[in-house]
């Protein structure tokens, strides 16, 4: 008898072989093309964002620091040279293809703060009037930087004789 074709199935019908092998991958096409997100990501809040409701009901030099957290909650930052200067940062985003995320409404919230540590004012900075940097395009040089991979994989071949290195057999180690 001859060696069963790999398209036969069991009972020697090549027509329901193929049947299955088209079955199986109309069942696991789904499921590998919902990796693929042809849908947009819903959105994500990150951060504190101040309700506007809450701000109204400051008062300018009325509330204290205190007030103000149990009110609106902790600042995300606080000025770096001013702790008169509370920041509320928050931003709405989105994961993107290839998982990196995209900020869609960034926003950040000033309370400034008398120096007697009273509420005396605040700002809402949007996207718009964010200000733009720089970045510089110099980097710091570090030792062995410039090494390329094959020096780095064969450097130390030969670099190190018997005896230069490392304690000998019978010897004390340092470790005690």
């Amino acid at each position: 008898m001859a060696p069963a074709s790999p398209t036969v199935n069991a009972a020697g019908n090549p027509r329901t072989a193929r049947r299955g092998w088209r079955r199986a991958l109309l069942l696991a096409a789904p499921l590998l093309l919902a990796g693929c997100s042809f849908f947009e990501q819903p959105t994500q809040l990150r951060g504190n964002r101040v309700d506007p409701e809450l701000l109204s009901q400051l008062t300018p030099g009325v509330q204290g620091k205190q007030d103000v957290i149990a009110l609106i909650g902790s600042p995300t930052s606080r000025g770096t040279f001013d702790d008169n200067y509370w920041y509320y940062i928050s931003a709405d985003t989105r994961i993107r293809i290839g998982r990196s995320q995209a900020v869609n409404n960034q926003q950040v919230t000033e309370l400034r703060f008398d120096a007697n540590g009273k509420y005396a004012g605040s700002r809402v900075v949007g996207e718009d009037g964010a200000r733009q940097l720089d970045l510089v395009e110099r980097e710091t040089p570090v030792p062995g930087g410039d090494r390329t991979v094959l020096q780095q994989l064969f450097g130390n071949i030969g670099r190190f004789g018997p005896g230069a290195g490392g304690a000998q057999a019978g010897q004390p180690t340092g470790r005690q």
